[in-house]
């Protein structure tokens, strides 16, 4: 009697561990939690240079209808050494991502980045517009 009762609160530890290990919120491929917010869009935008002090002239122009961001640069600014940074709505993320330094020196061709919204299932793209003061 005593091996049945030793086997059968073994089989529930073990089911309890396994339940208690059960993931209870879905996360993306970056580990991120996915929810179910869908706003999606850049609330703020900044531009670092290479020493990390910003190299803007003005603040950026956030037009989320369009989904353009204005960006006006001091002149001689290094384009292909900046630290672009994006201030998000609540649980969106950006595609692609940035791990660094960034290449913004092919002003005919505007970067585009995407937001992608909370719940995974809004993206818009937003064009990075630069110029020079």
């Amino acid at each position: 009697m005593a091996k049945y009762f030793k086997i059968t609160l073994s089989i529930l530890m073990i089911s309890a561990i396994i339940i208690s290990c059960k993931k209870d919120s879905p996360v993306d491929e970056d580990g991120l939690l996915i929810t179910f917010r869908q706003e999606c869009f850049v609330s703020n935008f900044e531009l670092l240079g290479a020493d990390f002090v910003s190299v803007r002239s003005k603040t950026a122009v956030i037009d989320t209808v369009a989904q353009t961001i204005d960006v006006e640069v001091l002149f001689g600014t290094d384009l292909k050494n900046v630290y672009p940074q994006f201030s998000l709505a609540t649980d969106c993320k950006l595609d692609p991502k940035i791990t660094g330094r960034t290449d913004l020196s092919n002003l005919a061709s505007p970067k585009v980045y995407t937001v992608v919204s909370g719940n995974r299932k809004i993206r818009k793209d937003y064009k990075l517009n630069i110029k020079f003061q």
